[in-house]
């Protein structure tokens, strides 16, 4: 890419594309180009055709999607597999009709087996049943992976997949209905620390109710009061989890350096397993992590691991060997980067 290369930017609001925004500005890639959702409706095939015939972008990162935690993903499975496949279909057959030069999918470590061997290597991809709760958005970005794959080996095109491990940072989702676990437990924490403190004015500012008594009723349906934080599970689940801004740093590293013929053995008779991991290598159980933002944040009440329950997958760690043999590694340590999100939250 040159400094002046027209890039789009497919989901720029969010936490993953702001990211990438962010790192692009401040290398000086100033020809950024993006829409609102309000703007361009990416699941409409025939907006996005017209989006690409007027701007005619060189290079493109697909980091638009529809996510959410467990809960979100369980519960609204249709839309979830849909909108998906809709979003990156669009984009990525439109990028092949405009000639753009290059493209990053970003996907998910959750395309992964259920029961997958630790740490995950890109190998491992289908070579056993997914976890059930998140399946339908599994199989989106593995079909997603696929498309890069086939587009590249019929037409020639240079698409990339990576793939990011649990991303946490600056406009990430708190909505605590359909949050992952980290911001999630920022956030619990964080009014459980203003109901300690009796901050009434500050609760119902943050949640944008009416009245104190609706939101300390609406935060006891999560387990949150000035006395306990609860949390699903028992704790024992370990999870890996990057900053975003490392994340956007290796998406800018992997277009700038890395082209789709390095993405597999020169010599190999069948192309699968392409995709790139984006991770730190490292885990931490969800009951340490619970304690380290509880200690971020200065809760002082207790937490209560609700057993009853469901835990998910026990672990789930990558394996980012592949993205250091080509060159990256990341650099926020997750007690920094926890403090980071708390701080850019607390001045939204």
């Amino acid at each position: 890419m040159n400094k002046d290369s027209k890039i789009y930017i497919a989901g720029h609001l969010g936490l993953v594309g702001s990211a990438i925004v962010k790192n692009l500005k401040q290398k000086g890639y100033h020809n950024l180009v993006y829409r609102t959702h309000s703007e361009l409706e990416l699941t409409d095939q025939y907006a996005v055709e017209a989006f690409f015939n007027q701007e005619k972008p060189e290079y493109v990162f697909l980091a638009a999607a529809r996510v959410g935690g467990i809960i979100a993903n369980n519960t609204y499975r249709a839309e979830f597999i849909y909108s998906n496949m809709q979003v990156q279909n669009n984009i990525i057959h439109q990028s092949y009709l405009n000639g753009v030069s290059k493209l990053l999918f970003l996907g998910s470590t959750c395309i992964y087996p259920g029961a997958c061997p630790q740490p995950m290597k890109e190998e491992y991809l289908l070579t056993s049943p997914l976890e059930y709760t998140n399946e339908p958005y599994a199989i989106a970005k593995i079909a997603g992976i696929k498309m890069c794959e086939s587009y590249n080996l019929q037409y020639g095109t240079n698409y990339i997949s990576v793939m990011p491990t649990n991303l946490y940072g600056p406009n990430d989702n708190f909505d605590l209905e359909t949050s992952h676990v980290l911001p999630a437990l920022l956030r619990k924490m964080h009014l459980a620390k203003l109901l300690e403190m009796g901050d009434k004015e500050a609760i119902v500012k943050d949640l944008h109710v009416e009245n104190f008594e609706e939101a300390k009723a609406y935060l006891a349906t999560f387990g949150v009061s000035e006395k306990r934080v609860e949390i699903w599970g028992s704790g024992k689940p370990r999870r890996e989890f990057l900053y975003s801004e490392d994340m956007a740093d290796a998406c800018v590293f992997v277009m700038e350096n890395i082209d789709f013929k390095d993405t597999f053995h020169p010599d190999a008779k069948e192309v699968r397993n392409t995709h790139i991991n984006i991770g730190t290598g490292e885990d931490i159980s969800i009951k340490e992590l619970a304690y380290l933002v509880k200690d971020i944040v200065g809760f002082g009440g207790e937490i209560y691991f609700n057993t009853q329950k469901p835990d998910g997958t026990l672990l789930k760690l990558t394996d980012p060997s592949k993205l250091r043999d080509l060159g990256w590694k990341h650099r926020v340590a997750l007690e920094e980067g926890i403090a980071r999100e708390y701080e850019w939250y607390l001045s939204k």
